[in-house]
């Protein structure tokens, strides 16, 4: 009688994951890069992010500067981290026109269609504006230096005032998001997008001093998140205080994501 060996069976091949990021920031990012390149490709937005903070820049400083603190170089020490705020917020709003417009023109039901998670649409739109604010900032920095523009801050006070905007731009443009899962039309949500923006960046020491200000409206600007992003864009770039306005400018930032974000995320899914 004769036995036949068996041998035992190999193990399962080990398979090791692609990636420890998770399928959703992957695919998030892809369609990041689909958003960035959408800009790229398109004139009036890239016009958008690279002219509109010259302009900006230009506008205040020769029209304001001279009237304001006597000649255009003293203003433009005071008025560049303001403008910087203003430009990074402005673009912010223009997160809700894109989303509205992705919207009604369907493009968010094809992405349905295929196989990525529901948020990563809406999460890599905001990442493909995240590089909006970031290079827009950048530009209208890089030409402040070119006017005439000293940071004693040194660059880490750059990079920090550059981050600290673009985190409180972050948290504004889920509001926007939110509005735009409301409202349909594009032009609407630009037109009501407006309505926000300019109270919290005209109301503010963006381009003033408070001081210099009624008393009726000092309250508010003391209040308005805005200007405690431009007094802490200030005391990084040009020196005064950092700690405090940065901290409640943090903390007005993670304020809106908690109540926007859900609630943007919320209406996103119902509507789509």
């Amino acid at each position: 009688m004769t036995t036949t060996a068996v041998r035992p069976a190999a193990p399962p091949p080990v398979v090791l994951s692609r990636s420890w990021v998770p399928d959703v920031l992957r695919q998030s990012a892809t369609l990041a890069w689909r958003g960035v390149t959408k800009t790229v490709h398109s004139t009036e937005a890239l016009l958008d992010v690279t002219l509109q903070p010259v302009i900006f820049l230009l506008l205040f400083v020769y029209v304001f500067g001279g009237a304001i603190a006597g000649d255009t170089g003293t203003y433009l020490q005071y008025a560049l981290p303001g403008v910087l705020v203003q430009t990074v917020v402005f673009a912010s709003a223009g997160t809700g026109t894109g989303l509205a417009d992705d919207l009604k023109t369907g493009i968010f039901d094809r992405f349905r269609s295929l196989p990525i998670s529901r948020t990563a649409p809406l999460l890599g739109a905001i990442g493909a504006d995240l590089v909006r604010y970031v290079t827009s900032g950048a530009i209208m920095l890089a030409f402040g230096f070119l006017l005439g523009f000293r940071a004693s801050g040194g660059l880490v006070g750059v990079l920090g005032a550059l981050g600290l905007v673009t985190v409180f731009a972050f948290a504004l443009c889920w509001v926007f998001t939110a509005l735009a899962m409301v409202v349909r039309e594009p032009r609407s949500v630009q037109g009501l997008g407006a309505l926000v923006m300019l109270p919290l960046t005209f109301g503010s020491n963006v381009f003033v001093p408070t001081a210099t200000l009624p008393g009726w409206l000092q309250g508010f600007v003391e209040v308005n998140p805005v200007s405690k992003v431009a007094d802490a864009a200030r005391g990084l770039l040009t020196g005064g205080a950092v700690a405090g306005p940065t901290i409640a400018a943090l903390l007005a930032s993670a304020v809106l994501v908690a109540v926007f974000g859900p609630l943007a995320v919320a209406l996103y899914r119902r509507r789509t």
